[in-house]
């Protein structure tokens, strides 16, 4: 493709060389013609011109200049015609709903950076606009952690309170360059929604998540008696049927979400 660039080690870039991840990403995502796709982290466009071979509306935000440039080289034609528009912006700070995006009337596909998978994750499913789909290629240990994993982690959990994670395939570290030290994998995200928090906040559920992750060596009675009165908690427990000597890591996220009503919801 034109407009190849040197890598920003800054930027976590690591471009994608082959068809094949693209590729797959845009089946997991089920891309049809007509759907809107917000891409993060172009780069050199790869990803984006597959995404627009089926027929997609792009949306990419890209926070290197070179990389605008060079897509701006590469894809002329879609960038007239309104299918593809790329905005100068950080990831960082990245607010759907400030590009015209639509809660449940969008897709995400996206090669992303290692180093922003955790809060990437978070912003685009913790929002009022989330997407239906979103379809990630990440670190593999990331993706493991997230959809394999018999242990549950507050990634793990954090993800799953928002849709259902798939490990889709395994991505070598050979298809990019440069070549990062670690495989990647593609994840997907499907049926997207925030119907586990209609009878709790989401910052309240997340808080209990975080106290009771906080000390890993400890047990969950022990990590949530450091805010709460612990006979209540061990009352709490007993009632959604969670062993005494229970960590964190032990339960599913419809026990925990049970637990956070009982220690949570008023008049319990």
């Amino acid at each position: 493709m034109n407009g190849t660039f040197e890598h920003k080690k800054s930027l976590g870039q690591h471009f994608l060389t082959s068809d094949y991840a693209p590729k797959q990403m845009c089946d997991a995502a089920a891309l049809a013609v007509g759907d809107i796709v917000l891409e993060i982290g172009p780069g050199t466009g790869v990803l984006t011109k597959e995404i627009l071979a089926r027929g997609s509306q792009v949306i990419a935000v890209e926070a290197d200049r070179r990389a605008i440039t060079a897509l701006s080289e590469t894809f002329t034609e879609q960038i007239a015609s309104g299918q593809l528009v790329v905005h100068h912006a950080d990831a960082r700070e990245l607010f759907p709903s400030e590009f015209g995006l639509e809660a449940g009337k969008y897709k995400v596909v996206a090669n992303i950076p290692y180093y922003l998978s955790g809060s990437l994750f978070r912003q685009l499913l913790d929002t009022e606009c989330q997407p239906n789909t979103l379809v990630f290629l990440v670190q593999k240990e990331v993706a493991e952690r997230i959809a394999r994993d018999k242990k549950e982690s507050l990634l793990s959990l954090s993800v799953k309170a928002f849709g259902e994670p798939t490990y889709i395939c395994t991505i070598k570290r050979g298809h990019f360059t440069p070549p990062p030290k670690v495989d990647s994998a593609i994840i997907a995200v499907r049926g997207i929604s925030r119907e586990n928090f209609t009878d709790i906040r989401t910052e309240d559920f997340f808080h209990l998540l975080h106290l009771g992750f906080g000390q890993k060596r400890k047990q969950l009675l022990g990590n949530l008696a450091n805010e709460f009165d612990r006979e209540v908690v061990a009352a709490a427990m007993e009632k959604v049927t969670i062993p005494q000597n229970a960590r964190a890591e032990d339960i599913s996220l419809s026990t925990w979400h049970t637990l956070a009503i009982q220690l949570l919801s008023p008049g319990n």
